[in-house]
């Protein structure tokens, strides 16, 4: 009897299965990758690029606090003209298997970011994905773009202007309506909908009376993240049409199933790298197609939004 069908599309992309790396995680460099894409996921996102480099913030900046991770990286990058030859040797290196590598990019102004999907343009990624989760410089108080309607809209329909590669806006949970958000940067443009990035926190070391991160404040992931991106997931789903990258706290196929059915069409998976490895990203693949058998699911199709009806 033949197992059941973990291909989907997405947009005009056909990946192997629904599983893919996350931005931040190992996407650096094509041997990491490549590696992702060896031990069995669909597809790769790479770590985010702005337009220059960026050194990220000192040590320490990221630690398990018990419920999950939190960092504050800084977003560290080598900047987007160093990224597209990346981009373009991981493209090279993952066709032959299938591997969609799908970009990431973020910016400090509206313009930045139109600029930044400009260059990275040159290196054909499949799809762009855009983290709007950045503080905006142009604003008095360096409110991050994703937390009205218009500013998410404006940088969405710069990017749309700077590119013909499709593009997933990437949402931000801690927002009063990431529904409504979403339907901004649909109108806007946007192709797709990536949700969601990390969390805002942060950890006090309370022997040193003090924040432990040197940034003293950053993003959770892991476990702890995953309520509240089904959650999101869920609300997106039922607010626009259009395919969902779903990311937050997926360890373990069980929890891609749940991402699914919360009406995702792919499943980005990051911080699972900490806990298991990269070996452990082709492992949540393994548990997902054994559920699917279990519970006679022949294609992912069968569960994605069921959990919405």
């Amino acid at each position: 009897m033949p197992g059941p069908d973990l291909s989907c599309e997405f947009l005009n992309l056909h990946f192997r299965n629904p599983i893919v790396l996350c931005s931040g995680v190992i996407g650096t460099s094509v041997n990491l990758l490549s590696r992702a894409a060896e031990v069995g996921v669909g597809g790769v996102i790479a770590k985010s690029c702005s337009l220059m480099p960026r050194a990220g913030h000192p040590n320490p900046v990221t630690i398990d606090w018990g419920g999950g991770i939190i960092n504050a990286i800084g977003l560290t990058n080598p900047g987007a003209e160093t990224e597209v030859h990346m981009l373009k040797e991981a493209r090279e290196a993952l066709e032959p298997a299938g591997v969609p590598v799908i970009a990431s990019i973020f910016g400090g102004t509206v313009e930045e970011y139109g600029e930044v999907a400009r260059v990275i343009s040159r290196a054909t990624p499949h799809l762009i994905e855009v983290n709007i989760s950045c503080p905006n410089v142009a604003d008095e108080f360096g409110t991050p773009f994703s937390g009205s309607c218009e500013s998410a809209a404006e940088v969405t329909a710069a990017v749309k202007n700077a590119t013909t590669i499709p593009v997933s806006v990437k949402l931000a949970p801690n927002v009063p309506s990431i529904g409504r958000i979403a339907a901004a940067v649909v109108e806007a443009g946007a192709d797709a909908i990536t949700a969601i990035n990390t969390m805002p926190g942060m950890v006090i070391d309370a022997e040193a009376a003090r924040p432990v991160l040197a940034n003293k404040t950053g993003g959770i992931s892991g476990k702890a993240l995953k309520p509240i991106a089904l959650r999101c997931v869920s609300e997106i789903a039922r607010a626009v049409k259009v395919p969902i990258i779903g990311t937050g706290g997926i360890t373990t196929g069980r929890d891609a199933v749940e991402m699914i059915m919360a009406g995702a069409t792919l499943v980005g998976v990051g911080t699972a790298v900490w806990y298991r490895g990269v070996e452990g990203l082709g492992e949540i693949v393994r548990e997902l197609e054994a559920f699917m058998r279990k519970e006679r699911y022949t294609r992912i199709e069968d569960m994605r939004g069921l959990a919405n009806q």
